[in-house]
């Protein structure tokens, strides 16, 4: 008998829907950081994001009987799930919560503000990534979903792609775009950095 780890998510699911526990969790183990990044950073909250991953598990076990392998690969079959989730939670009356701090996104950061390093204190360097986080957030859905899945989780353009079911260079075109855009609603603070530059730091108060 194969080994259950060189077998295919889609084998896996199969299996799954069989009632075979431990390829089910297998699966779950393959998937399940995917999942809950996308959804961590699409409602900026833990909580919300570890409900989004249960859920979309138990809908894979309920639901995966209607997964067709000639359609695209089990993970996007589970980001489907994800995504509707995600919208749910998105149509709650809730109050604005800011991006959950990581890597990623100061990255990110770094790269629509020039040399954030030469913004004189932590001040400034927290209003940089708040402001990206505001900037991030009030993007058209179609543009963040982008941003999010390419500059916070780091998915490839072809693993975008297959999630949204678009061209890699739809992905790549919406990528430029929500770029622009960002950049546009953070040109305040490059102007800012330059003012501050041309002072120096003697002339800050921060």
């Amino acid at each position: 008998m194969d080994r259950l780890e060189t077998r295919s998510d889609a084998g896996l699911l199969q299996l799954s829907l069989a009632r075979e526990e431990s390829a089910f969790l297998l699966l779950y183990g393959r998937l399940k950081g995917g999942i809950f990044r996308y959804a961590y950073y699409m409602t900026c909250s833990r909580t919300e994001a570890e409900e989004v991953t249960q859920e979309v598990f138990i809908s894979l076990l309920k639901e995966g009987g209607s997964y067709r392998e000639e359609l695209g690969d089990v993970a996007g079959f589970a980001f489907g799930i994800a995504r509707n989730f995600v919208r749910r939670i998105e149509r709650r009356e809730r109050a604005y919560q800011p991006f959950p701090d990581g890597d990623a996104l100061e990255d990110l950061s770094d790269s629509l503000v020039s040399q954030p390093e030469a913004l004189p204190g932590r001040m400034i360097r927290s209003e940089v990534v708040e402001r990206v986080h505001t900037a991030i957030a009030s993007l058209p859905d179609h543009y963040r979903q982008v941003v999010v899945l390419c500059d916070l989780c780091e998915f490839s353009y072809a693993e975008a792609a297959s999630r949204l079911q678009c061209a890699v260079g739809t992905i790549r075109s919406r990528l430029n775009r929500a770029h622009t855009l960002l950049a546009q609603k953070l040109k305040p603070l490059r102007s800012r950095q330059s003012d501050i530059g041309a002072a120096g730091t003697e002339g800050c108060l921060v």
